[in-house]
């Protein structure tokens, strides 16, 4: 039976979905306008078990998802929604042990989920150039207790960064495509380049630098989320849904081979890369059999 701890972030959870989310601190108190509780009352406490504040409300003691983390963080900025950071995990391959890099730290929404994907024994380094903004998201660092899986270095990127060799790098900047080419220094060769943008015309802009400085393996894409109402007698979506947030778009940098003699005269000016349109609407499904094979069938 895991059972809470001092120091542990916990969420306390109403049935009606109210919660508070408080880091367990032995002598301190959780006041709220449904009562008190007591830290020393809640240490000690099976996870998954209800309690009870002194107004007799009651609340289920649970441990936070990541998504609970993101949306209580303090946020000077907009941050990346989880619907999003989540796949950019996977695409960026981001696993424990690793060291990643992100430029524009913003809030430090998608900093805390990089932290808790590397563990204790790799790293990140964030880059921004705002002091405030990297204040702000040490603290909500601190606030979890992954601060210490964080370096945060003040820098204008265009001079570059300290790290070579990062096994993924995140750029959350209106322009990146100023600096694709210090980032491909940063990278490992064939290691995983990721960013996000609201609008198609920087995307555009983007894919041409991504192009011009040797990133192959080039994706595009949204994520689009529909929650449904969870009343098993009329189960349909709810009245809100979270569609467009950004444009993802994700590269892999790589060396070009150099053709030397008369070979060299056949080949084209810049290598081929797969930013032409693919030939199916996304990579897993270039085996999938067509709609006509699907009938036949």
């Amino acid at each position: 039976m895991a059972l809470t701890r001092a120091g542990a972030v916990v969420q306390l959870v109403a049935r009606d979905n109210k919660y508070f989310l408080v880091k367990l601190t032995s002598g301190q108190r959780l006041e709220t306008h449904r009562g008190i509780f007591q830290h020393d009352a809640l240490i000690g406490r099976p996870l998954g078990s209800e309690v009870f504040s002194h107004l007799g409300h009651a609340f289920y003691l649970i441990e936070p998802s990541t998504d609970d983390l993101i949306r209580e963080i303090k946020r000077s900025s907009q941050i990346i929604y989880p619907k999003d950071s989540g796949f950019i995990l996977m695409k960026l391959s981001v696993q424990p042990g690793q060291t990643v890099l992100e430029a524009g730290t913003g809030s430090g929404g998608m900093t805390t989920v990089l932290a808790q994907m590397v563990g204790p024994t790799g790293h990140v380094y964030s880059y921004d150039i705002r002091e405030d903004m990297q204040k702000n998201a040490r603290r909500n660092l601190e606030r979890i207790g992954l601060a210490e899986r964080v370096t945060f270095k003040l820098r204008d990127i265009a001079q570059g960064f300290d790290e070579v060799d990062a096994d993924a790098f995140f750029l959350d900047v209106p322009n990146p495509w100023d600096y694709t080419g210090v980032v491909r220094q940063a990278l490992k060769g064939g290691g995983f380049f990721g960013s996000i943008l609201p609008t198609t015309n920087q995307v555009s802009t983007l894919l041409v630098a991504l192009q011009r400085d040797g990133y192959e393996f080039v994706e595009v894409c949204e994520v689009l989320l529909r929650y449904y109402k969870t009343v098993p007698e009329r189960l349909r979506p709810t009245d809100r849904m979270v569609a467009h947030t950004g444009f993802l778009i994700f590269g892999r940098p790589v060396t070009r081979a150099q053709v030397a003699g008369p070979e060299a005269a056949a080949q084209p000016a810049t290598a081929p890369t797969n930013l032409a349109e693919p030939d199916s609407a996304a990579p897993w499904d270039a085996g999938a059999p067509d709609a006509a094979e699907d009938a036949a069938s």
